[in-house]
């Protein structure tokens, strides 16, 4: 066994480059988070809000195959620099406008966007990357670190921006968010060695399509890895909806409000961490997939309902931790099933096939959430009859109609991780694992 110098050692490019680009993440999370808040004064719409994740993701799924094939031939480092700054320019766009009082909300959708086109093309060469600069040995305890510092972003993100927002405005959060970019860029470019990869078969000379439809064809031929895939596409349908509703119920219920949101925002991220710190320290379990399993029908069988019945912070908080502190190791478990499965000369193109069947229907989920709360839950919560049985389970008022869809897609989540508990491919990638060790 490694000593913790000698695995420090081994990781010392990824450490650099991991607290660098965490520490430009968590500027980034505070843009986003303060969006939310600034879109929602202007609206009071769930699905004008929404609409600012759908803007991010829709390029990224439909991109997402293309870039990852150009990925695997693209030079790492050049990729992430050039993505990181065109997100940075937007940003700064974003400045301007608001500088100039000429921001208006479909500004932010086409500048989302563009940040989503330039998040396409950076994740998959980001995450080949780290393939490159990290022994096969450590890629649980790595995967374990991006979980605990997605926590900590996570945790930090609505204290600092909330208070930010409120005592300096946007322009000010917009100022911390290219600054922390700078520090990642300058560090990136001066201080961080990344070896090319040796392509698979000839990738330079292929052209993108044909490239792009190696990422299918592996995934078709490992069956496993797709069905994870796809039931990973399930849950996400169920947490973007749930990502939509969250800020329309708490922001709008009685005893809710900003510092409610920030609250349950704040423990989501203290949950997170406490789950990644474990994920990090712990030894490679016997079975990654039930892990995976049932971290996700845990979170699903509790968060939801929590949500959906309780009436103040306390329980909604508590619904937070129990619905997040097993993710980190759900999250450590999928990166190692993929770094170990799949060659890193293909990790480009399959990853990217990966983000477009897994996370295809977030973008789905959170437009489907927010025409629901608006259209559907809300309306149809407020149409009852003061002593209705809806009334009593989930309120009255706005935000009660969220509430009731949280138990809605509390049953749904459950329902698809049962569906999926009894796929054989999926079950079939631990015996392939333990193959590859004896």
């Amino acid at each position: 066994m490694k000593s913790n110098t000698l695995i420090t050692r081994d990781l010392q490019a990824f450490l650099l480059l991991w607290n660098t680009q965490s520490f430009s993440q968590l500027g980034s999370s505070l843009t986003s988070f303060a969006l939310i808040l600034y879109l929602y004064e202007k609206s009071g719409s769930a699905l004008s809000t929404a609409l600012l994740s759908v803007c991010s993701y829709a390029p990224y799924i439909l991109l997402s195959m293309f870039a990852g094939a150009l990925s695997d031939t693209w030079n790492k480092k050049r990729t992430m620099l050039v993505c990181d700054s065109l997100a940075a320019i937007s940003t700064i766009v974003v400045f301007v406008l608001l500088q100039t009082d000429h921001l208006q909300i479909w500004h932010l959708y086409g500048l989302n966007a563009a940040n989503g086109i330039m998040n396409t093309v950076q994740q998959p060469a980001a995450e080949v990357a780290v393939s490159l600069i990290t022994p096969r040995t450590l890629y649980q305890k790595v995967s374990g670190l991006k979980s605990f510092s997605n926590a900590l972003n996570t945790m930090l993100t609505p204290i600092i921006a909330t208070a930010l927002y409120a005592f300096a405005g946007m322009q000010a959060i917009i100022l911390v968010d290219v600054s922390t970019f700078l520090v990642a860029f300058i560090v990136l470019w001066t201080l961080i060695r990344i070896p090319q990869q040796k392509p698979v078969s000839n990738a330079a000379n292929e052209s993108v399509l044909k490239a792009a439809g190696e990422g299918i064809r592996y995934l078709k031929q490992n069956r496993g890895i797709l069905n994870l895939i796809l039931f990973l596409a399930g849950i996400n349908l169920t947490a973007s909806i749930y990502n939509a509703a969250l800020p329309a119920m708490l922001l709008s219920r009685a005893g809710g409000g900003a510092t409610a949101l920030g609250w349950v925002t704040t423990v989501t991220g203290f949950a997170t961490l406490v789950g990644s710190i474990v994920a990090s320290a712990a030894k490679a379990p016997k079975s990654r997939v039930k892990v995976i399993y049932w971290s996700l029908l845990f979170s699903m069988s509790t968060e939801n309902f929590l949500l959906a019945f309780g009436k103040s912070v306390p329980v909604w908080c508590m619904g937070a931790v129990l619905g997040w502190i097993a993710i980190p190791l759900m999250g450590t478990n999928l990166g190692a099933i993929l770094r170990l499965h799949i060659p890193i000369g293909m990790q480009g193109r399959v990853y990217a096939t990966r983000n477009t069947l897994q996370f295809c229907t977030i973008p789905l989920g959170y437009l489907l959430g927010g025409f629901l709360i608006d259209q559907v839950f809300e309306p149809f919560v407020a149409g009852q009859a003061p002593n209705a049985l809806l009334n009593f389970l989930f309120g009255s008022g706005k935000g009660s109609g969220a509430a009731f869809l949280f138990a809605v897609i509390g049953f749904i989540g459950v329902a698809t991780c049962l569906v999926f508990s009894r796929n054989r491919a999926i079950w079939s990638l631990e015996q392939e694992e333990q193959t590859e060790e004896t």
